[in-house]
């Protein structure tokens, strides 16, 4: 370890990370006139854990989630490596510039978790560690050293709920190659935190089974404390509330000098330490915390051998080495120009030289030599990727009557009994609902994941059990408990594995549908990094009928309609599933290129996550439906049940489990109407991203693009009329009768469930046979139908 050269990157990062910000906000002109921002202070409280990290401890195989607000130093970081463009610096926070927070999908230079929604960047590490281990752990998977999952986190962070859902399932699926480092520098947005917050994280860590390495005190706290009197400064530093501390900070040497001298200047040996030193001195000496102190933090990394998860306390001052240290206004404060002209001055950069990588340093060509050895960054860009797993055609015997989420489990049943290269990579998981979202097949004959083996207690004492809970570490299902935020952490991390560890796999999460709401947060964190997989959704709506409100999804198809990165679809027939599953196990791995802001038709060159929400309703089946048309229209979004006329009056489009329910209206309605067609929707999201979509390149001069939808809807008559009807929020299917300007008369639910039977609340909700037909009687012009 050179601290000599620890120090230098210290410096240069310092400097170019503030600049950056200062330059967003004070050169680059402002076109909205208002702040751009970028956290000048929360950077500099990090640049000491970063150098050490990236520069001393890090090795090729690791991974790192950077704290949000340590966005300016991460870029900086990769500038001075050769790994970032100027113009991107230019352009912080700008169209094309370098991003405000890390974003593995917007920066260009090599990040590995996509941070800036506060916590999950830090549980992400957790999961990420554990996919490893299941990656690890297979025949198939190593071919390269494991490496440790870290996580840069604010003290602020913590308060986040998801940080201690998965502390406690990383302890039981037995964490390892974690660390947390912990930037605690007891300051967040509003204030100062609580007083003794460092012996509630100690306590919560230990009691999940994680090492903690506190770094409290630099190498010139440390010095000082062995001379005469030092023991009775290191008890005022350890007394010192939080708030006088940061307060003293931003005064400077002569207020440190004052109160030290009024609380321990009576001491003799302390007096001596103190007046031993300049005001600028002992200023440097009170703010040499161990987190701001490169050569501590350096030995602390150092210090850990093995693989158990360790957290990271490491003290720090936020602002630390800038005129805004310690302030409590620092969080979003930036430097004055004046402020920073002084600032410039002191850190030694020369007018005009202020971009420049290596304008401090003395020996450029040294400097230069010691960068290169670096080990993180002796390999170049850390991006893996893995072949492209063929296939299976998926086929389902046919049934009289089933429910999607029954024709789920079998897809996964069937894939289970194979020995397909995909079905060796599929990963499962739910939150504590596996049996009850028709996982229970696959289970039984892929085992649970554990990295030690634990036998099923019920089948070696011959008590009988459907389920056969084997854990082992060839299991492919990962148990989860009650914890929603988890299950698409979970699936974040998994769906980046080709990424991370340069190994595919297939991950497919099941949850109850309404409960995907609860870990929105996660879902679109996911998303955002452009992590691959299913998640399935069941059972749905108020079709759950017996189970009540609680239970029953309404707003849920409008988030897989809302969600980036995402394609959502709702079947209602066992056919269409098997259809979708094959085509999302192929969308799953394409390729991930392209411009996100002018994507060709639907993303599917670039590929997605995909969203199934079923039901558990058993219905009877249409036809055995296997040609092109119904195939490519399952995928697309839609198809025709049956067809239009030239002269159709009313087209029922439905999408999920009230297909019965449509069709047995639409014959009823064509007893007296001459012409009636049923449209299946199988994705409304697929429907309308195509929609606007081809509007989009029509107004950008390719006056051939038509979508699906309008190609469906082209031949209906101006006075058809629509009947759209859903199992969740009309307004997914509301916006169809835009499409070609057909008055549309949406159906579906708008308020909480109830208990009751499937018709009971199809009845009181207008979504049956029944009702359908009231509204074509009531709302259009014809034959009124009477309905039994």
């Amino acid at each position: 370890m050179s601290v000599k050269h620890l120090k230098t990157v210290e410096q240069r990062l310092l400097w170019l990370s503030h600049w950056m910000i200062h330059h967003a906000n004070h050169v680059r002109p402002k076109v909205d006139g208002i702040k751009i921002g970028g956290h000048q202070a929360s950077s500099a409280s990090m640049v000491s854990i970063m150098t050490a990290l990236y520069f001393s401890a890090l090795r090729p195989e690791d991974r790192v989630a950077v704290k949000p607000h340590a966005s300016p130093l991460f870029h900086a970081m990769q500038y001075l490596m050769g790994n970032q463009s100027l113009e991107k610096l230019k352009a912080f926070r700008g169209l094309g510039g370098a991003q405000s927070y890390p974003s593995r999908t917007k920066d260009t230079d090599d990040v590995d978790f996509s941070t800036g929604s506060v916590g999950l960047g830090i549980a992400i590490t957790s999961f990420a560690s554990i996919v490893q281990d299941f990656i690890m752990a297979k025949q198939w998977g190593p071919d390269r050293p494991a490496g440790r999952m870290i996580a840069l986190a604010g003290d602020a962070e913590l308060d986040e709920g998801n940080v201690y859902e998965c502390l406690q399932e990383s302890w039981k699926n037995d964490l390892r190659n974690c660390w947390w480092i912990i930037d605690y520098n007891r300051q967040s947005l509003d204030g100062i935190v609580r007083e003794g917050l460092w012996q509630r994280i100690e306590k919560i860590f230990e009691a999940f089974g994680w090492d903690i390495v506190r770094v409290k005190y630099g190498s010139l706290q440390r010095a000082a404390f062995q001379e005469a009197g030092g023991e009775a400064l290191r008890n005022w530093i350890d007394e010192c509330p939080n708030q006088d501390y940061a307060a003293l900070t931003f005064q400077g040497g002569s207020v440190w000098r004052q109160r030290l001298m009024n609380d321990l200047g009576d001491q003799g040996d302390v007096s001596a330490l103190i007046d031993r030193r300049s005001d600028g001195e002992l200023a440097a000496l009170m703010e040499n915390l161990g987190g701001n102190c490169v050569q501590s933090m350096a030995e602390a990394f150092a210090g850990v051998k093995g693989d158990r998860p360790t957290c990271f306390l490491a003290y720090t001052i936020k602002g630390w080495g800038t005129p805004i240290a310690g302030h409590k206004d620092n969080h979003g404060g930036l430097m004055t120009s004046a402020q920073m002209a002084q600032w410039q001055e002191h850190m030694r950069v020369p007018e005009g030289q202020e971009w420049e990588p290596f304008a401090t340093v003395e020996d450029v060509a040294g400097f230069r030599d010691y960068l290169r050895t670096v080990p993180f960054f002796a390999g170049g860009a850390r991006r893996l990727s893995d072949d492209r797993l063929a296939v299976p055609t998926i086929q389902l015997k046919a049934e009289r009557e089933t429910s999607t989420q029954a024709a789920f489990g079998k897809v996964l049943g069937d894939l289970a009994k194979s020995d397909t290269p995909l079905a060796e990579r599929i990963l499962t998981t739910s939150p504590d609902v596996t049996g009850t979202t028709s996982l229970g097949q696959w289970v039984n004959r892929r085992k649970l994941f554990a990295r030690t083996a634990v036998e099923d207690k019920f089948r070696t004492e011959n008590i009988p059990s459907t389920a056969k809970w084997d854990f082992s570490p060839e299991g492919q299902h990962v148990e989860l408990g009650i914890a929603e935020m988890n299950l698409f952490l979970l699936l974040a991390a998994a769906g980046l594995s080709h990424s991370l560890f340069g190994k595919r796999l297939i991950p497919i999460g099941t949850v109850y549908d309404p409960f995907v709401a609860r870990g929105l947060d996660a879902l679109n964190y996911a998303c955002y990094q452009d992590a691959r997989f299913v998640i399935v959704g069941t059972p749905s709506g108020i079709t759950l009928a017996p189970e009540g409100g609680a239970h029953q999804s309404i707003g849920s198809p409008l988030i897989g309609m809302s969600q980036d990165g995402l394609a959502a679809f709702e079947p209602a027939f066992a056919d269409e599933l098997a259809v979708i599953m094959e085509w999302a196990f192929d969308y799953l791995q394409r390729n991930g290129e392209g411009d996100p802001d002018e994507r060709t038709w639907l993303r599917d060159e670039i590929g997605g996550s995909v969203y199934l929400r079923l039901t558990t309703n058993p219905i009877e089946q249409a036809a055995r439906r296997d040609d092109e048309a119904f195939r490519q229209g399952t995928i697309d979004g839609a198809y025709w049940m049956r067809e239009p006329g030239p002269n159709c009056e009313v087209v029922i489009a439905y999408q999920g489990a009230v297909a019965p329910e449509a069709i047995r209206a639409a014959g009823m309605i064509g007893q007296g109407r001459r012409d009636v067609a049923v449209l299946g929707v199988t994705s409304a999201d697929r429907l309308n991203a195509g929609w606007t979509a081809a509007q989009r390149a029509r107004s950008r001069g390719n006056p051939a693009a038509e979508s699906h939808i309008e190609r469906l809807l082209s031949g209906l008559p101006r006075h058809c009329r629509l009947i759209t009807v859903i199992d969740g929020h009309p307004a997914t299917l509301a916006w169809l009768g835009s499409v070609h300007g057909h008055r549309t008369i949406p159906l579906g639910v708008e308020h909480f469930g109830q208990t009751g039977t499937i018709g009971d609340l199809y009845r009181h909700y207008g979504i049956d046979a029944a009702s359908i037909v009231e509204k074509v009687n009531g709302l259009t012009a014809g034959r009124k139908i009477l309905v039994a």
